[in-house]
């Protein structure tokens, strides 16, 4: 099925399952199960079956996340197709139609395989036998494509599809009727009872040309900026971008609303093989291996005479202690705490939304900053000082950059650091240590082949990341 090219939405900010996913790293990269992230796991999934891969995947991201996508596929051993970089969320239907117009001038015979980034499907087989299914439906009658959730309980955190009859036990894709919003609890049983509902998963197969031809038809003030943006976009260290100032208009309108619930050539193929957009901390942990009491742990946790919780320390420094709990969901960061009622876990958002309007930076950003080069964590912050560890990949430098306000101390741990201060180019081992006057010129780069981490303290009357001027930068970054 090499003619099947997958796209992967990788541009959301997962803010139900904070506080490990915020808006700066989101769930999509995170390890909520394993060693591997959602991310990961999704482009192994679109791989295809060994005996009919598919292409390689296309990415659609933003800015902040082009670095960590490259960096998260590298890792797992895939190599990706074209990033496309979006200069705005915008939402599903405007990136769809820029993979699609990109792809048409590539493949005009491509099917196009969309996927979000962040969902778990445990059956990889069981996956791709239906896909195979989606194909033949592509193929034989143009249609549109969506894949069909088999449900195992009245939720009301999904959206359904109504099938125009009852599936059979062939999993050929059957005609789709209309779209159901996310119901209440007792639309939701009615729905489950009936037997011609599934919910609708957000994955989406079809031919390039086809859907192109539906925007056109359904949709036809998103088709000219979306062509523009793709036409004018311009290559950046291995990345596309789109061009801004033709995106920038774009509406902001899903996939579902500009197309799906408009045209009439919708196919459903059923999928029963396991399925979770993981869109709350309850659905972690039903996906967590809980005990037969409903106890699901991850890091350093110790449960006692509890039932139906989830507890999770984030920290390996960090012991979580939990006793006579039901019900219940904590997960413990080393910047913030969240413990919330299991009926509640469908509302983490309002409590993200609480902490933007007090201004608490925990509401968005992860004590750990992830860049290109590597990340950072600060240990210790105070009135005139901080003191950081940073972690830098093998080959990977920092830009070339000064400040205005802060002298640094820079002490290796791990590895060598080859820094440049003004005119003077050194290598730093370690348990080695350099002065970086406030105002000079310098850069910190990692020249082996293992990673480089050290410790800086900087002191200084404002410790701002905005107190940064950058001369040369191997990234691009402004």
């Amino acid at each position: 099925m090499s003619n099947v090219h997958p796209v992967i939405l990788c541009g959301g900010s997962g803010t139900r399952l904070w506080p490990l996913s915020r808006k700066s790293y989101p769930k999509q990269f995170v390890p909520l199960f394993g060693e591997t992230s959602l991310l990961q796991d999704c482009a192994d999934r679109l791989r295809g079956p060994a005996e009919a891969p598919f292409a390689k995947p296309l990415i659609l991201t933003n800015e902040a996340f082009r670095f960590v996508v490259t960096e998260q596929l590298a890792a797992a051993g895939i190599d990706p197709g074209p990033v496309l970089i979006e200069p705005e969320g915008r939402n599903t239907a405007p990136a769809i139609l820029a993979a699609a117009l990109y792809l048409k001038q590539q493949d005009p015979d491509a099917l196009m395989l969309v996927a979000p980034s962040d969902h778990v499907v445990p059956d990889k087989a069981a996956f791709h036998a239906a896909v195979e299914k989606g194909v033949q439906a592509v193929a034989q009658d143009r249609h549109l494509v969506t894949f069909g959730i088999a449900p195992d309980r009245p939720e009301t955190g999904y959206g359904y599809l109504k099938l125009g009859k009852t599936p059979d036990a062939s999993g050929k894709a059957v005609p789709l009727d209309h779209f159901v919003e996310k119901p209440d609890l007792e639309r939701a049983r009615q729905m489950v009872a009936d037997g011609t509902y599934l919910w609708n998963s957000g994955i989406f197969l079809f031919a390039v040309r086809d859907i192109i031809s539906a925007f056109e038809a359904h949709a036809p003030d998103l088709v000219d900026p979306v062509r523009v943006a793709v036409e004018k976009a311009k290559a950046d260290l291995g990345f596309l971008r789109l061009d801004r100032d033709a995106w920038e208009p774009i509406e902001d309108i899903s996939i579902d609303y500009a197309v799906m619930e408009r045209a009439d050539n919708l196919s459903v193929v059923p999928f029963a093989g396991g399925w979770s957009d993981v869109g709350s901390w309850s659905a972690v942990q039903e996906l967590s291996n809980p005990s037969e009491d409903g106890v699901a742990t991850a890091g350093e946790v110790t449960a006692i005479d509890c039932r139906n919780v989830l507890i999770r320390s984030e920290s390996p420094a960090q012991e979580v202690v939990a006793m006579g709990l039901e019900n219940m969901i904590a997960v413990a960061m080393p910047d913030a705490v969240l413990v919330a009622s299991m009926d509640k876990a469908q509302d983490v958002k309002a409590a993200v939304a609480a902490l933007k309007a007090k201004g608490a930076k925990q509401a968005e950003q992860l004590p750990v900053d992830h860049r290109p080069w590597g990340w950072f964590e600060s240990l210790v912050v105070g009135d005139r000082f901080q003191v950081k560890r940073i972690h830098v990949h093998p080959g990977a430098a920092l830009s070339l950059q000064s400040h205005h306000h802060r002298a640094e101390h820079w002490i290796v741990v791990e590895g060598t650091a080859r820094v440049t201060i003004d005119d003077k180019v050194q290598l730093v081992s370690e348990n080695q240590s350099v002065y970086i006057p406030l105002g000079a010129v310098h850069r910190m780069e990692n020249p082996g082949k293992v990673p480089m981490v050290l410790i800086e303290v900087q002191t200084g009357s404002y410790l701002g990341e905005d107190d940064i001027i950058r001369y040369e930068d191997v990234y691009a970054r402004s």
